[in-house]
């Protein structure tokens, strides 16, 4: 499959989030109810214009389709789109904290083809020219063999409370990068 990897934009957000929510809804269903994916589309994943501001989110698109989602941040929150209402937009300190791994998110009929580990490829070599040694990401059930196939480690497991009593698990995991300069 041709497609190129390139900076989000601005122009770009009524696209991604309709990629995020059909790679939530068709991804997630052998790990989360209905209920937990609906609740999490409305209260946690979504588009993050921090990211796309910052020059860190990037976009897979095939044609003028958007296949794949993902970015990097500078930033102390560890996940969450603009809707989530727990988030630190404080600058991380590179050398001393982990850079996070944000927002990733492929379309169901383009997933396990490779777009999702170009796109980590990318945030994690530019996480480590901007001076990190340590990235950390908050992973979906559904995300967690990908990122272990990356060489991330768990660090706990967490039940975050969406709406309504709805609880979604979710994994912290992290890794440590190198930097490119010695």
């Amino acid at each position: 499959m041709n497609y190129i990897i390139r900076k989000a934009s601005l122009e770009d957000r009524d696209r991604l989030k309709e990629l995020i929510d059909q790679s939530a809804r068709g991804l997630s269903r052998e790990y989360y109810s209905q209920q937990q994916i609906e609740g999490a589309i409305r209260t946690v994943f979504g588009v993050d214009t921090d990211l796309i501001r910052d020059g860190t989110y990037l976009i897979a698109e095939s044609g003028t389709q958007v296949v794949g989602c993902g970015g990097w941040s500078k930033r102390k929150t560890l996940f969450g789109g603009d809707q989530f209402s727990s988030r630190n937009d404080a600058l991380l300190d590179p050398p001393n904290e982990p850079a996070k791994i944000r927002a990733f998110f492929v379309h169901p009929d383009f997933a396990r083809q490779g777009i999702a580990r170009q796109i980590l490829t990318v945030c994690e070599t530019e996480a480590a020219k901007a001076g990190f040694r340590s990235i950390e990401l908050m992973a979906t059930l559904p995300g967690v063999p990908f990122y272990k196939s990356c060489g991330y480690s768990e660090m706990g497991a967490i039940d975050l409370e969406l709406d309504q009593n709805i609880r979604l698990g979710l994994i912290r995991m992290n890794k440590e990068i190198k930097n490119p300069h010695g």
